[in-house]
């Protein structure tokens, strides 16, 4: 039976750089656009690359699928790379995207965006915070996690919109 592992995530939260060393341990990756163009489900939208989830979720990989759309693709397990927000915003401003592109995605994170829709499309779902972390010690853990030793990833300890109260009750005490 093929095995398909979603590696998902807001954009900036390392699930390429991550990948990409995952295939260097002689994992199967592939990207979500890689798929999609291999069983023809790019729709066409001006310059953008729109991929048909719904036509692509029919297709199964054996391997890890690696994207933002990932967790869509009916998954038998989907990681959620996460970042604070912050830190994200940073990285996205670096990319030169557009104030509203980078504000766009740094909500999604705020908002467990891609965590719910996960859960929604996945009975397995683990989730990393990566802002602290390299990218070689994330692989590791993603590794750990498919070898069945990600319990301590299990979603619900990542509460970006907590943290973010904290710091206002700080400031506001002042």
């Amino acid at each position: 039976m093929k095995r398909t592992i979603a590696l998902t995530g807001t954009p900036g939260t390392g699930k390429t750089a991550v990948a990409e060393v995952l295939k260097r341990k002689r994992y199967r990756v592939a990207s979500v656009v890689e798929l999609a163009r291999m069983h023809d489900c790019i729709l066409d939208e001006n310059d953008e690359v729109v991929v048909d989830v719904e036509k692509l979720s029919k297709f199964k990989f054996d391997g890890i699928v690696e994207g933002h759309l990932s967790h869509l693709l009916s998954p038998n397990l989907s990681i959620v790379l996460r970042c604070n927000p912050a830190i994200l915003k940073e990285r996205l401003s670096g990319r030169g995207w557009s104030e509203e592109k980078v504000m766009e995605n740094v909500e999604a994170e705020l908002l467990d965006i891609i965590l719910v829709e996960a859960l929604e499309n996945c009975e397995e779902v683990y989730e990393i915070d990566t802002t602290d972390l390299s990218v070689e010690k994330v692989a590791e853990i993603v590794e750990r996690i498919i070898s069945g030793q990600g319990e301590r990833y299990k979603p619900g300890k990542i509460d970006w919109l907590s943290e973010l109260e904290d710091r206002l009750e700080d400031v506001v005490r002042f």
